[in-house]
């Protein structure tokens, strides 16, 4: 289940607001600029479907979105325990970073949890099957799958040469460890 949970960015345990109710995590990350929704499809692809099986089952979304977006390229990713050097690739992604375009993502199979620092507090998203996320460019986050990931997810680009970090060198993501 979709869960947004907010802190104060120099309190890590303490909770400012939780709730699991997709508008209304819609409307609290609206009010950051991020972009939530859950997608109703008819088609979910199995698992363990090739990348073209997946971008075709939501190719009538991936359009619309890349219209909107301006975006020039959509993949899929897939992270689970088989997945090369994951311990490296999860400390990458774990370290506070931002993007010279939005970070888009769509849930299609698993969860993980986008955790954003904005004025002040700390956004932990909780993303699952069905929901899409967009980061806007410049705005500080780290991402995290688990210890034990099993996540498919869409990733659309406006740059076509993919996934480029910034890290910030904050080490805010330790503090807040994804709940």
């Amino acid at each position: 289940m979709s869960r947004l949970t907010v802190y104060r960015d120099d309190s890590p345990e303490a909770i400012v607001r939780r709730t699991e109710d997709a508008a209304e995590i819609a409307a609290d990350l609206r009010g950051i600029g991020v972009r939530f929704e859950r997608w109703d499809s008819p088609v979910v692809p199995p698992r363990d479907a090739t990348p073209d099986e997946v971008l075709a089952a939501y190719r009538p979304y991936l359009d619309g979105l890349m219209g909107e977006t301006g975006a020039g390229s959509a993949d899929v990713v897939r992270i689970n325990a088989a997945t090369p050097n994951l311990p490296a690739l999860r400390d990458k992604f774990l370290s506070e970073h931002i993007h010279s375009e939005d970070e888009v993502r769509f849930f299609v199979h698993g969860w993980g949890n986008f955790v954003l620092h904005v004025g002040g507090h700390v956004y932990d998203v909780r993303c699952t099957e069905g929901d899409l996320i967009s980061v806007p460019q410049g705005v500080p986050h780290w991402f995290d799958a688990g210890l034990e990931p099993d996540v498919v997810a869409l990733r659309v680009f406006t740059d076509t040469t993919g996934w480029v970090a910034r890290y910030t060198g904050d080490d805010i993501a330790r503090q807040f460890p994804v709940t």
